[in-house]
Order: structure tokens, then C-alpha cells, then sequence
């Protein structure tokens, strides 16, 4: 039943005035853009959430997404974070700020910097941590869940090494045995300081023959630290540092390279022939994992949105 009301007399024109004012206030406001899109499992989206993300899509990816694009997506996150809770996967709110400051490392920046590039551009960290979230419960839930189906055999490798023709390279590599040196240089010296450094570095360089003589120079110096011996094969290194390592004789000291904690050089110990890993079955490795880590992630993902309660407003 509708009950109506009738009053004596017309409103005011400061009523109506007031009526319209906070009528288009509400209009503006964040509260509208609070609006639910979608229900997912009893969670909302609102058209504010699908704002950001497609500012945030656009952004990492510099292309436009479709409206439903961004809404499939979110509807995907609600669901592994589900499913996450479920087998007791739930990132906390530290977890997170460390894969943000993670990121904004890889980034070169500080986490600060990072918020404020994104909301330069209207984007709230908000957004990009929830994302992130979603992320690292999804990854440990498949890697979690499908960890045997996952591993990739050395037979496998050995065989697409073959197949791709590569057998050559899967001899090429080494272990090295090394000693990172440092000849410290404080920050915020001048340049006069650190080329200073770079001169003695590079005198060093052809005192030491050997890693004794290095342990016996460094240890014995100001401002410079020799660390404990380490072990790396050619897969666990970067190209441009193996190409180093390669051209520096036994013994000897690499060039000096200018970094954050100062100089450093590191003195090679031993180089050995290994066929334990090498770069190139380390690369097939990590593609094959890769093609089954999205293969069972497509499978599971499709899974658990077969069983979502999903409502469009």
C-alpha cells in the first residue's frame, strides 16, 4: 500500500533551493560512483572499482580495456581470494606492502614515490594492492595445489634441448667460485672521492694473483670488506657478468664497478666446466614450468568460476 501525504502549504523557495543543492551534492559525490555493478559470491563491485582498474590497466598496459574487460578481471579476483581463504591462503596487510615496496624497488623508486605516480594519474594504491593481493594468493594456491603436476624433469629439458637443436649449448657453462669486494665510498661523496677509489681499485687489480692475496689486502684495508667465497653457476648469473667472469683470469680481480655501497670488484676463486645447469636448459626450464603454471592456472580458474554466484545490477 502507497500512503500519501498532502501539506497546507507550498514549500518554501529556499526548501526547494537546499532540496536541488544536496540532490546534485549526492549526484557528485564518491558515494555515487559507490554504485554495485556486479555481485560476486555476495561481494560487491562497484563502477567506482571498474573506474580504477581501467585507469590502472590503462596505465601498466597503455591500451584501453572493454567496461566487461575490467569487470571479468575483477570478478576473477574475487574469486581466487575465495578460493584462497578457503585453503587457508590469505596474504595479510604486511605481506602486501612488501610486494608493493617489492615492486616499486624493481621500479627504482621508494614506495612513496610509487603512490604518488599513481595518484598523479587518479589511481589509488588501493587498487594496485588489491590486484597484487590477487595475485600472490593465486600464485601459491596453483603452486600450492598442482606443485607435482607442476615439475618439470630433467628428461623433459634434455629433450627439447635436442629437439630445438641445442645440444652444444647445454656443455657451455660454468661454476665459479668468487669473493665480492667492496672499497666502501660514503653516499653523498663528491665524484673526486669516488674516481679516487676507482684509481686504488684498478692498482689492485694488478697486485692480486690470487684469492689469498685478496683475503690479505682486504681484510687488512679501511673502508673495504671482503665477503665469504660463493658458488654460482652460469645459469644463476646475468649475461654481462658471466661474459666478465669468463674474460678474468684465476686468481684475479673483475674491473671495478661503481655501485650504491661503493667500488666493487669481485675476485675470481675458480672457474669450472658444469653441465649440472646451464643458462639455456635454465631457460627452457622456466619456459616449460611457465606453459604449465597458465595451462593448470586456465583450468582451475574456469573451475572455480563455474561455482561463483555472479549478479549483474
Amino acid at each position: 500500500m502507497i500512503i500519501t501525504t498532502t501539506r497546507s502549504h507550498r514549500p518554501s523557495v529556499l526548501v526547494l533551493t537546499c532540496a536541488a543543492a544536496l540532490a546534485l551534492a549526492s549526484w557528485a559525490s564518491p558515494s555515487h560512483a559507490q554504485t554495485v555493478a556486479v555481485m560476486v559470491n555476495g561481494e560487491p563491485i562497484t563502477n567506482y572499482d571498474i573506474e580504477q582498474r581501467s585507469k590502472l590497466t590503462f596505465l601498466t598496459t597503455h591500451k584501453p580495456a572493454s567496461r566487461q574487460q575490467v569487470i571479468d578481471e575483477l570478478i576473477d579476483e574475487k574469486v581466487k581470494i575465495k578460493e584462497g581463504k578457503k585453503f587457508g591462503v590469505d596474504p595479510t596487510a604486511s605481506d602486501i606492502d612488501q610486494s608493493y615496496a617489492a615492486m616499486s624497488s624493481r621500479m627504482r623508486i621508494t614506495p612513496e614515490q610509487l603512490t604518488k605516480s599513481l595518484e598523479a594519474q587518479g589511481i589509488r594504491p588501493d587498487t594496485l594492492k588489491a590486484r597484487i593481493k590477487a595475485e600472490m594468493v593465486w600464485t601459491s594456491l596453483v603452486r600450492g595445489r598442482y606443485k607435482e603436476s607442476l615439475q618439470v624433469g630433467e628428461k623433459d629439458v634434455a629433450a627439447a634441448i635436442q629437439v630445438n637443436g641445442d645440444e652444444k649449448q647445454q656443455t657451455e657453462a660454468f661454476e665459479y667460485k668468487m669473493q665480492p669486494v667492496v672499497l666502501i665510498v660514503p653516499r653523498g661523496s663528491a665524484s673526486a672521492a669516488i674516481e679516487a677509489r676507482q684509481k686504488e681499485a684498478e692498482a689492485l687489480r694488478s697486485r692480486v694473483q690470487t684469492c689469498a692475496d685478496a683475503n690479505a689486502f682486504f681484510k687488512s684495508m679501511q673502508n673495504a670488506a671482503i665477503r665469504e667465497t660463493i658458488t654460482k653457476t652460469s645459469a644463476d648469473i646475468p649475461a654481462v657478468l658471466r661474459e666478465v667472469l669468463d674474460k678474468t683470469p684465476i686468481g684475479h680481480l673483475t674491473p671495478p664497478e661503481v655501485t650504491k655501497q661503493g667500488v666493487e670488484m669481485v675476485a675470481l676463486c675458480a672457474r669450472k666446466p658444469t653441465t649440472v645447469d646451464t643458462p639455456k636448459k635454465r631457460e627452457i626450464r622456466d619456459k616449460m614450468y611457465a606453459e604449465k603454471f597458465q595451462a593448470k592456472s586456465k583450468s582451475y580458474l574456469q573451475e572455480v568460476r563455474k561455482a561463483a554466484m555472479v549478479e549483474y545490477r
